[in-house]
């Protein structure tokens, strides 16, 4: 499973001395483009430039634990088969010591002149499974 980690940043603290649940699906995205970019070759950038636009339709967010100032987080990404083929699911958590902290699923899709379609790389992935 692909996974990367990150600090938590100190600006991210509410007054509760917690984490502000707006932060977590960032910490979320940066680990889903990284995903993009690193397993599966697909520089979002580097597409738009190209007329194609990667975009998040919708997401569910479950929080278990709050992160605080201090944690070292990982957050993972991995695709899941989306019932619509033109919409994949991004599952991906965040995890303090092993420990889950936050569970998403993001579904996303890729705009080509205005239509959603997926990714080459995304369908091969997706076989793979």
């Amino acid at each position: 499973m692909f996974s990367k980690i990150y600090e938590v940043d100190d600006s991210h603290i509410d007054f509760q001395g917690v984490v502000d649940g707006l932060y977590y699906p960032f910490y979320m995205e940066w680990a889903r483009h990284a995903f993009m970019k690193e397993a599966l070759g697909i520089d979002i950038e580097e597409e738009f430039k190209q007329g194609r636009l990667y975009m998040v339709l919708e997401y569910s967010l479950r929080f278990r634990q709050s992160l605080k100032k201090g944690d070292t987080v990982e957050v993972t990404c991995q695709l899941e088969k989306n019932v619509k083929r033109n919409r994949v699911n991004f599952a991906q958590q965040i995890c303090v010591n092993g420990a889950p902290y936050a569970e998403a699923t993001f579904v996303a899709t890729c705009l080509v002149n205005g239509r959603p379609s997926m990714p080459d790389a995304v369908v091969k992935a997706l076989e793979e499974l």
